[in-house]
């Protein structure tokens, strides 16, 4: 099968070369990776990227072939990540939403100094922000599910456990 240009979106684990999960890249990434030597493709997918010289499967985990140390390790503030984070659940009534009908909440909102951080945005669906308008949880009467959690490892396995749910073969990485 070959591949078209979404499929060099999907996203493949990046491994330390001690086996840990360190990130997620797309699979065009992955393959600049594996062809330059910095990295081994250890699980395939069915696809293929077909060029006029070489065949290469599409990875679906790679691992870098040397250990690199891993900075205290940050995610881009997002729409995507937050409600990744929240498992696109609503953090005042709990109801899970589609992408859609779900927006971002400022818990302390912006017109009082409330700052886009990952300590202060929570998912919300439509009905529950507007609700709670432009006033704290306590004012409007509602109450968080759980406070926002900041970035942290435990928050970027998460995050790459909810990623790899479609892929049976990223779970012997991510410790289930």
């Amino acid at each position: 099968m070959h591949v078209n240009g979404h499929s060099l979106q999907k996203p493949v684990l990046v491994l330390n070369a001690s086996y840990e999960p360190i990130n997620v890249c797309a699979a065009r990434r992955a393959i600049v990776l594996v062809l330059k030597g910095v990295a081994s493709t250890e699980e395939r997918t069915s696809h293929q990227v077909v060029s006029t010289r070489m065949c290469l499967p599409l990875p679906s985990v790679i691992r870098l072939l040397e250990y690199r140390r891993i900075p205290r390790q940050t995610r881009a503030l997002s729409r995507k990540n937050i409600l990744l984070r929240d498992r696109y659940t609503c953090q005042y009534c709990g109801r899970s939403c589609p992408a859609s009908e779900l927006t971002m909440d400022h818990v302390v909102p912006r017109s009082r100094g409330g700052a886009s951080t990952w300590e202060n945005l929570v998912a919300s669906c439509i009905d529950c922000n507007n609700r709670k308008g432009s006033r704290t949880p306590d004012e409007a009467g509602m109450k968080l599910s759980q406070p926002p959690k900041p970035f942290n490892i435990h928050t970027s396995r998460h995050i790459m456990r909810l990623l790899g749910k479609s892929d049976d073969l990223w779970k012997k990485y991510l410790f289930y």
